[in-house]
């Protein structure tokens, strides 16, 4: 199986399904080569998510802008909600690749990782937490209600430790940036940050 068939499987599943990129290219693996992938037959995440921006460009460019849209506003929001723990907002919907199916990641870099969770409890935010993610952090799942997508998105918050920001903006080798704070956010939408 060619790795192009590959991408493309795994950038449909993103789309599609809203999967994240590491489910999206096993599940790709397992239906096109019917067994699991080692991680060196797989695709990279770069070489996914430009088979995904290829994807909308095709098949949902009169409807992928404005859900990309309403997903930043929204997150933009939390952030600010958010600001004493240096949120930056990261995945599909910072990189731009973001249908009403994906999920918003935002990430909180908190001195004491139960802070985070105080705040929410003081904001009356209705949370469960997600558990441990890929690298032990942990990760509270909020649902959050969207008027200009008529239906709730669900927001990950990523709370990790303050050290963490510095390794974390390290840009990709197309120059483009993993995640963004508020002020980046704002730019993106062209509103000011509040």
């Amino acid at each position: 199986m060619p790795l192009n068939d590959l991408t493309s499987a795994a950038a449909r599943l993103v789309v599609e399904d809203g999967l994240e990129y590491g489910a999206a290219k096993r599940k790709a693996a397992r239906d096109l080569l019917r067994r699991h992938a080692r991680a060196s037959e797989l695709p990279s995440n770069e070489a996914v998510e430009d088979s995904v921006r290829e994807y909308l460009s095709v098949f949902m460019a009169d409807t992928q802008p404005a859900e990309l849209r309403a997903l930043r506003r929204l997150a933009l929001r939390w952030m600010e909600r958010l600001a004493d723990f240096r949120p930056h907002l990261a995945g599909a919907v910072w990189r731009g690749t973001a249908t009403r199916r994906s999920v918003i990641q935002i990430e909180l870099y908190c001195d004491d990782p139960k802070a985070a969770e105080i705040e929410l409890l003081n904001q009356h935010a209705d949370f469960a937490f997600a558990g441990h993610g890929a690298e032990r952090h942990d990760v509270l799942a909020l649902l959050e209600p969207s008027e200009e997508l008529g239906q709730p998105v669900q927001l990950f918050l990523h709370v990790l430790d303050s050290d963490d920001l510095r390794g974390g903006l390290k840009p990709d080798a197309k120059g483009r940036t993993w995640r963004g704070d508020s002020s980046a956010l704002a730019t993106l939408l062209n509103v000011e940050p509040t």
